[in-house]
């Protein structure tokens, strides 16, 4: 069975810049992460606070590209710009700050949103944004403004609007902090 994702050596490195834009460094987040992980596999990764955890989440999403080493994810390469897309569609991301993932002023908008950037049919997207509503019990808050949700609610509705695109793999980044 080939793996859901296949990491070999991974490296992600960022530049520190100064005011003008100019490098004044480099600072390795990932340093040659190498992992597999199958279909249906529940994994954890643990760490310190910047050991990289939310950079290599990323990665598996797209949202950065490994400055060196090679990164499959359903087949296919992380760094190949054509793929984004279908990376995007098979991984399902969480972020670990509510506040910079919602891009909507109400909750049923953020919860039709990804599947609108998707191309989906207003008809799949009705029946999936009410399916997610009514699955994670977020009915009542439909036609709320996002701003008036608690960190915890923004969380769930996050994980609802992801849920609701049905993806292949679930990426949870610090899933529990906004939960005071």
């Amino acid at each position: 069975m080939q793996p859901i994702i296949d990491a070999k050596d991974l490296v992600h490195e960022y530049s520190r810049r100064d005011e003008e834009g100019n490098v004044t460094g480099i600072t390795r987040a990932l340093d040659g992460v190498s992992m597999q992980v199958k279909q249906g596999d529940l994994i954890a990764v643990l760490g310190a606070n910047g050991s990289g955890k939310s950079t290599f989440a990323k990665h598996l999403n797209a949202l950065l590209t490994p400055t060196e080493g090679t990164l499959y994810v359903g087949g296919m390469e992380c760094g190949d710009h054509t793929k984004d897309l279908d990376i995007r569609k098979t991984v399902g991301m969480v972020f670990q700050n509510p506040d910079n993932q919602i891009v909507t002023d109400k909750v049923w908008h953020e919860l039709a949103f990804g599947l609108e950037s998707l191309g989906y049919s207003n008809a799949d997207i009705r029946i999936r944004v009410a399916e997610m509503a009514s699955y994670f019990g977020i009915q009542d808050w439909f036609y709320k403004n996002v701003s008036e949700l608690s960190g915890g609610q923004k969380q769930l509705l996050n994980l609802a609007s992801i849920m609701a695109m049905h993806p292949d793999m679930l990426i949870l980044d610090e899933p529990t902090s906004s939960l005071n």
